[in-house]
């Protein structure tokens, strides 16, 4: 298995992958907006090759004070494999490069299964809600 920087030419197939692995998918997802993504922080976007097929992706930003972890998924034919857990401490260590002293994820409350696979990796829960206001959307 390699992990490496996410490119654009990986983009549908990364889509079809988050797309087997059940997350939803936002106007923030298309295209054009990985695209702007990517001039931003493109190392800290990560994705997971075995014989040349994609079988896992992490999506990370560092907004100069915070790290953001989005979109961790693995094809759920390799899920158990431990791939999770590489691109997340593949993830950590670029965050830590640019100088990144705390990462933040957000899980569904009623996501057990992934809430305890974060907490295995140090992850704690944090006493906060989330809020969010889309302020552009597509029709």
């Amino acid at each position: 298995m390699d992990i490496r920087s996410f490119q654009m030419t990986d983009y549908e197939a990364v889509v079809e992958l988050w797309m087997r692995a059940g997350l939803t998918l936002s106007p923030s997802d298309s295209r054009e907006a990985i695209e702007k993504k990517l001039q931003r922080d493109p190392e800290l976007f990560l994705v997971a090759t075995e014989q040349d097929q994609l079988i896992g992706a992490v999506m990370g930003a560092f907004d100069g004070r915070r790290g953001w972890v989005y979109h961790l998924a693995v094809d759920p034919e390799s899920q158990g494999k431990q791939i999770g857990r590489l691109l997340m401490n593949e993830l950590e260590e670029r965050m830590r490069a640019v100088g990144c002293d705390k990462m933040n994820l957000l899980v569904a409350q009623d996501n057990v299964r992934v809430g305890a696979f974060y907490q295995k990796l140090g992850f704690t829960r944090d006493d906060v809600f989330f809020m969010g206001k889309w302020i552009n959307r597509l029709s």
